[in-house]
């Protein structure tokens, strides 16, 4: 039976193995179990699990600064995806938003990421040629994406 429902930490190592199987970007002190924690206490109603048979197979991490909606850390396992899980995640994600008076969302995607990139255009997120995305940390990081590492060996 497939369920849906707010993540909790109760779900973070199976939404953190899923994320690392999917290949998203991570890193150690973001994605940590304190970063997560502190992220769905901030926004404690926008983030949902898929659950197939007690096992954890999809997630959305969204959040929001009282401004914008952000969208990170979605995916499906390779093994239930074309089931409709991602899109309904995505639908929950964006009501959730918009119950919190958010009429905004963003989110970023590697352009490697062919399938992601092809979905979020189906869901309706478009591409702004007009902006440049920048980054700076601002404590020393640990980057966990398989593609980066194999890039670096």
């Amino acid at each position: 039976m497939l369920n849906y429902r707010l993540m909790t930490m109760d779900d973070y190592e199976a939404a953190y193995d899923l994320w690392i199987k999917c290949g998203n970007g991570l890193n150690n002190k973001d994605d940590s179990y304190e970063g997560i924690e502190k992220y769905l206490k901030r926004n404690p109603n926008t983030s949902f699990v898929a659950v197939l048979d007690e096992k954890v197979v999809g997630v959305i991490l969204c959040g929001h600064d009282g401004r914008r909606g952000i969208v990170q850390h979605t995916c499906v396992s390779p093994d239930c995806r074309r089931m409709g899980i991602g899109k309904k995640l995505v639908d929950l994600a964006l009501d959730a938003l918009k119950a919190e008076g958010i009429n905004k969302v963003l989110l970023v995607a590697f352009k490697k990421n062919e399938g992601g990139n092809a979905f979020w255009e189906s869901q309706g997120f478009t591409i702004r040629e007009d902006l440049n995305y920048r980054n700076k940390a601002l404590t020393e990081m640990i980057r966990i994406d398989p593609d980066y590492l194999k890039d670096c060996l």
